[in-house]
């Protein structure tokens, strides 16, 4: 039992000291003729051996392309068997994945590109109507003067069969990649509504993504149904490296998350693994057909990115047989996970916190003062230690905000630490909106609803929503004699925003709770919302 609200993960068993070329290498050598990936989609299956050798392939490829150690490799894509391939290809030469969210509008490509400047964008033909080839020529007329490749054309396949001296030259740079080199940058939004890119090392990911699959005892019996977005750290680490850093097989459900292709994919794949936030849980649960697939070869899983409702959780434990499920939480600038529930966590533990701190990682509860608090004190959640982001790329002023002078990384949550070591995450400091996984940052939304035609005064909130954890609406003040409704705001919003940060619901007011000083009580602004609109 402890006093106080700070403590330190397990640190007998020591980090693995490799790049994550080197150690897939190693695995896949263990491995050879064992299933590594599948993708549902399009058919495609790769044992270890073979997706050894077309990522080898691919990492010459881009080699030949003129992508060095450091420089930046975005991927823009929904799901697919390339996402995997491009990920573990860049990190064996030592290039830097950046991923780029499939539903990004062209204002927000054109910033994450002239923001991180990739020497190569390895694109789907589109995704949702979009023609991204399209896309990002008009993005290469503005501050990015990369190059792109769209998947499935002659571009694609001549970056797969690169010439022998290509390959050698490959070989010799991906000798020269270390734990310390950066793995990949994680965009995330910023209290001024433009993403920061949280850059983390190969030490961080893989070992993170080690610690992730031995709490859940992952081994290559496993089958993980992979349905979580790779362009997220969620995806990238916890799903593709997790899963074959132990040996297990990816199974690509499809494209983009469906509960009814994720069920069909655990039945049919007899997956054993499966990942998710809630609001997936929930869908899948909900399922008109859920009670005619068969779910008994799942195990155990993941499920973190929103606050984890004690239901939801034992349900999933009850009706999807995940009796060994895990709860987790991180940020992208902690790698994936930081705290993990484990299988042999007291039951009400499993459901009622986010589990322990990972090992050679430290966690503290401050309060205002930066003090550390006692066990059961809420305060703001600090965290440090391998996993914890180089920095933000390019911006050594916000990255000092959040890290201080102790190497304490403020991740703007509260939370507790109880006498055992277990955190239990209960709000946030920010105003951040947590929908289905997918963080939203309020500012970004009204920036945008400013240029609406007679807004005058707009503000956003979350609000519970049963399935998504929280769901976007907007309040706006409209000028006097301006004819402007609900549906003309979201039509404007789906014209300018990406999809997730689209407001449900509009409401349009006279008038905004305000502090003395003026500024609107978003606290107060979300309760009257919540208790006005139907229940979600």
């Amino acid at each position: 039992m402890q006093d106080w609200a700070q403590v330190a993960g397990d640190d007998s068993v020591p980090l693995v000291e490799q790049s994550i070329g080197a150690y897939f290498g190693e695995v896949a050598r263990r491995h050879p003729r064992a299933e590594a990936l599948v993708d549902r989609d399009s058919g495609v299956r790769y044992t270890f051996e073979a997706l050894r050798q077309a990522v080898e392939r691919l990492a010459a490829g881009l080699y030949g392309a003129g992508a060095r150690r450091g420089d930046r490799v975005a991927m823009w894509s929904p799901n697919r068997a390339e996402s995997v391939l491009v990920e573990l290809a860049a990190a064996r030469i030592g290039a830097v994945l950046v991923g780029i969210n499939p539903d990004c509008t062209q204002d927000e490509l054109g910033y994450v590109l002239g923001h991180c400047a990739p020497v190569l964008v390895l694109a789907a033909p589109g995704h949702r109507g979009a023609d991204y080839a399209a896309m990002l020529t008009a993005a290469r007329g503005g501050r990015w003067a990369g190059d792109f490749v769209i998947l499935d054309s002659p571009a694609w396949t001549a970056l797969t069969e690169p010439g022998g001296a290509v390959v050698e030259a490959a070989g010799r740079a991906a000798a020269e990649v270390g734990p310390d080199d950066p793995f990949c940058l994680q965009y995330t939004s910023g209290t001024t509504g433009r993403p920061k890119a949280a850059v983390i090392s190969h030490r961080a990911a893989l070992n993170d993504a080690l610690f992730i699959g031995r709490t859940m005892r992952l081994s290559p019996d496993d089958r993980l149904c992979a349905c979580l977005p790779f362009f997220h750290a969620f995806g990238i680490v916890a799903c593709v490296l997790a899963t074959l850093a132990h040996g297990g097989t990816v199974v690509v459900s499809g494209p983009r998350f469906s509960a009814g292709a994720v069920l069909r994919t655990v039945q049919e794949e007899a997956c054993t693994v499966l990942h998710g936030v809630p609001m997936m849980f929930i869908l899948e649960l909900a399922h008109e057909d859920f009670g005619s697939y068969d779910l008994s070869s799942l195990r155990t899983g993941l499920m973190g990115g929103a606050q984890c409702p004690l239901e939801v959780v034992g349900r999933v434990k009850r009706d999807m047989h995940m009796r060994e499920l895990t709860v987790g939480f991180g940020m992208s600038e902690t790698t994936s996970v930081t705290t993990q529930t484990s299988p042999a966590d007291p039951v009400e533990r499993q459901v009622e916190t986010v589990g322990r701190v990972h090992p050679h990682m430290e966690a503290a509860i401050l309060d205002i003062e930066g003090k550390v608090v006692r066990v059961g004190e809420v305060g703001e959640l600090v965290v440090r230690g391998y996993a914890r982001m180089l920095g933000y790329w390019d911006d050594p002023d916000e990255t000092a905000r959040v890290i201080d002078a102790e190497g304490w990384l403020h991740t703007g949550d509260l939370a507790t630490i109880d006498a055992d070591g277990f955190v239990s995450v209960v709000g946030r400091l920010k105003d951040m909106i947590i929908r289905g996984g997918e963080n939203i940052y309020p500012r970004e939304i009204e920036d945008e609803l400013y240029r609406v035609p007679g807004v005058v005064e707009a503000c956003v909130v979350g609000v519970p929503d049963r399935v998504y954890g929280e769901c976007v609406v907007a309040a706006v003040r409209v000028a006097p004699g301006r004819a402007l409704g609900p549906d003309d705001v979201i039509a404007h919003c789906r014209e300018n925003l990406a999809r997730h940060k689209v407001p449900q619901t509009v409401v349009i007011r006279e008038d905004f709770p305000v502090t003395a000083s003026g500024k609107i009580r978003r606290n107060v602004l979300r309760e009257e919302l919540a208790a006005e609109l139907p229940s979600a």
